[in-house]
């Protein structure tokens, strides 16, 4: 049989090293599909229920393992399907494919079933994208796509028409004008900052009294070398939410996430530094950063467009973070007087004693703090950790103690619903070793979570470690944006947008062949997680939470005061219980603890 279109395109994605494709067939794909078929000793095909779940998994998959993910949908639905994923993987710096099926050019123009402009409609998501018209095409826009996905961390799309899927591939591209050609290999870009930019950089960091740092995802690679730096500085590590791997929590210079997310120390390591160095983080509040003039700033960033978009920096280093590190190094002077440092700790000390008092407070039926701090302990070593959007995201960001060797993430530029789930599935393919954990609201699982279980007891049997957990927090209301509808805009809750309706979250998981708990009492958190633990099959831990208790931010503004109040006094039907978790919250960060601090 001579080899197809469709064929050889599976060919050119093995020469790039693509070993996992992520994806929903139909007919705008078929001929890719046989091909895939006969290719199947080659690819791990995973069949999602969603394509929009495929392209989640293929950012996931980016980001875990640092290789391309890759996706792949029919034409005009499943193509449309794909974005909101995708858009993801943009806003989060990190390479995806995506091959999307399309009508037969015979049948362009003429409002086709299922025809849809994809050139427009994926236009703004991709830095690279082509429609194969003729065999010849497919060498060069492939390699082409996975090259720029590579070099500029981006988005690119394949569009194949479906009547060229099946025909005959070019076996050797004529050397005749308008024919061009390609090879399979990266063209990576590795800039590094000059000797004078760096001596410049460790002088002002030098100079620097109170010297505070705020990492991110770009420096998850990069981990001795930002422990060393903020030793040598005696500095603070504050970490942007998709850096939360990067640095682990159990160092006592390291203060926790910032932002509305944040914790206390990050409020104050900002607060109180009169320099800033930022590693690898486009983190997007500046007012959580020094205020302007206030400190003198140095970056380091892969990508020269990320400099001095967030704070006015005096030296941006181009380069690799741990590189950069490394070579500014020797050039630090090692300071003496440790005053900033030992602030520092001490501010860090008191908030994690300040978390366990809020965690510990009683709450109507579970303090949903509790169910992240019993949670940290008792994680595995090399455990992955996947977030998804909403309050629940609050206590990943403040209560999980990250440990060496852990990994995790989730939607940060986009900060997408939805996403938690096939997070975890990606992460579970690329490392069926290690123990998965997602963590979910009940708006989230309803929306897309519980139809991907079907994806985990589709190919869970596959895993060479059963540890798949999946954390639903039951508190019946779309949380975050209820907060947010409240303290921003100071408008009551709006109960028949915001109410989740009821879902046996555990019992659907046991119809699965999972185990499934549900814990309803705040004596059980600890021994429902030791069980999940144990457990030789993916769990679902549904956790009945209180929805009144409130994600304080590290610092509290007068005008966020003054519209929940507003909010209280127009009528808000939880506003009692806002009023008493309020008051247990604030207490229990000011009121003396256990060992009388």
């Amino acid at each position: 049989m001579s080899q197809t279109v469709g064929d050889f395109l599976l060919q050119r994605l093995s020469d790039w090293g693509v070993k996992r494709i992520f994806g929903y067939p139909g007919d705008g794909i078929n001929g890719i599909m046989g091909a895939l078929d006969r290719a199947s000793d080659r690819f791990h095909y995973v069949r999602v229920r969603h394509e929009e779940m495929a392209a989640f998994m293929a950012t996931a998959h980016a980001k875990f393992t640092g290789e391309i993910g890759v996706c792949m949908a029919t034409s005009g639905p499943g193509a449309i399907h794909l974005l909101n994923g995708l858009y993801d993987a943009k806003a989060d710096h990190v390479p995806v494919v995506a091959i999307v099926g399309q009508q037969a050019v015979t049948a362009l123009g003429s409002d086709y079933q299922q025809e849809v402009d994809l050139k427009t409609l994926f236009k703004d998501v991709t830095n690279y994208l082509e429609q194969i018209n003729k065999p010849a095409q497919l060498q060069h826009v492939v390699d082409r796509a996975f090259r720029v996905a590579a070099s500029e961390r981006a988005v690119t799309c394949i569009i194949v028409p479906n009547d060229l899927q099946e025909v005959d591939a070019v076996e050797e591209i004529p050397r005749e004008h308008g024919y061009v050609y390609s090879g399979v290999g990266h063209a990576l870009s590795r800039p590094q900052p000059n000797d004078d930019e760096l001596q410049r950089a460790a002088a002002i960091l030098n100079e620097g009294g109170k010297v505070a740092m705020l990492v991110g995802a770009g420096a998850i690679k990069a981990t001795d070398e930002v422990v060393q730096v903020a030793e040598r500085l005696g500095a603070g590590v504050a970490k942007a939410l998709l850096g939360k791997a990067a640095v682990p929590d159990d160092l006592p210079f390291v203060t926790g996430s910032i932002g509305l997310l944040g914790t206390k120390p990050s409020w104050e390591l900002m607060k109180g530094c009169d320099t800033l160095l930022m590693v690898g983080t486009t983190f997007p509040y500046s007012e959580f950063l020094p205020k302007q003039g206030q400190a003198r700033a140095v970056q380091i960033d892969i990508q020269p467009r990320n400099m001095s978009m967030r704070y006015p920096t005096e030296i941006n280093l181009v380069g690799d973070s741990a590189q950069t590190l490394a070579r500014l190094l020797p050039l630090l002077k090692h300071k003496d007087d440790r005053s900033w440092r030992d602030e520092v700790e001490g501010n860090v000390r008191e908030w994690w004693e300040d978390l366990e008092a809020r965690a510990m407070a009683d709450a109507k039926p579970i303090n949903p703090q509790r169910v992240f701090h019993e949670l940290s302990p008792r994680l595995p070593e090399r455990a992955v950790l996947c977030g998804d959007s909403g309050s629940h995201t609050n206590w990943y960001a403040r209560d999980i103690k990250m440990r060496r060797g852990m990994m995790g993430s989730l939607s940060g530029g986009l900060a997408t619903m939805g996403s938690g789930v096939p997070y975890a599935i990606a992460a579970k393919m690329a490392f069926p070793d290690r123990p998965v954990i997602a963590m979910v609201g009940d708006g989230a699982m309803q929306m897309n979570g519980n139809s991907e279980l079907l994806t985990v007891q589709q190919y869970w049997k596959e895993w060479s470690n059963p540890s798949f957990i999946v954390l639903v927090l039951a508190n019946h209301d779309l949380n975050q944006v209820t907060w947010e509808q409240r303290v921003l805009a100071g408008d009551p809750k709006f109960p028949i947008a915001q109410d989740v309706i009821d879902f046996p979250y555990a019992r659907y998981a046991e119809l699965l062949g999972f185990r499934g708990i549900k814990v309803e009492r705040p004596e059980d958190v600890g021994r429902a997680w030791d069980d999940a633990f144990a457990s030789d099959r993916p769990v679902v831990i549904e956790f009945v939470t209180d929805p009144d208790v409130p994600p304080l931010p590290p610092h509290i503004k007068p005008g966020q005061a003054r519209a929940l109040m507003s909010a209280l006094v127009h009528g808000d039907p939880d506003s009692a219980g806002i009023i008493k978790q309020s008051i247990k919250q604030v207490a229990a960060g000011v009121l003396p603890h256990k060992d009388g601090k």
